[in-house]
């Protein structure tokens, strides 16, 4: 089973393990002591969420965190800064899950949400499915960005949020 939570204090090292598994697609993170503030900041902020694996009432996974999230909020657009599921949940719906969990939390529409992922010539593109990944949450690519720290390529990916329809409360 699979929870969402909000990252605490404590979670950095979560991030710095899921960091060590996609640094070769994403350039360094683990020793880079501006990811570590990153990472610290959008903790403080609220703005930062954990993926675990669990057993029905039993504890976290011990083998690390499931994946991470660490978002952005500037209506009317939206950011997700990264996103990381683990090697061995890759595939399951944990990254659905926490941008469920994101847009619920953080997204008060209308607007965009943006991430910044691979171009479609970045190794990373397929082997990661970071693409498919969001063309399947609805998202829709847009403008090539400058290149990651490792120097691949990068495109923006966007995502309408409509307007909320409200609800007739009689």
């Amino acid at each position: 089973m699979i929870t969402i939570r909000p990252a605490r204090d404590g979670d950095l090292d979560g991030f710095l393990a899921l960091a060590s598994q996609v640094e070769h697609w994403f350039g360094p993170m683990v020793e880079e002591p501006g990811f570590h503030r990153a990472v610290e900041a959008h903790i403080r902020d609220g703005a930062a969420l954990v993926a675990e694996s669990t057993q029905p009432g039993g504890p976290a996974d011990a083998s690390g965190p499931a994946g991470g999230l660490l978002f952005g909020a500037e209506p009317p657009t939206y950011h997700v800064h990264w996103l990381v599921t683990s090697e061995r949940c890759r595939g399951a719906g944990v990254g659905r899950l926490l941008m469920a969990e994101a847009m619920r939390r953080y997204v008060t529409g209308p607007g965009t949400v943006e991430v910044i992922t691979f171009g479609p010539d970045h190794p990373g593109a397929v082997e990661s499915g970071a693409r498919v990944f969001y063309e399947r949450l609805g998202f829709r690519p847009g403008e090539a960005v400058g290149p990651g720290p490792e120097g691949g390529s990068r495109q923006v990916y966007r995502l309408p949020v409509p307007v909320p329809v409200p609800v007739n409360r009689r």
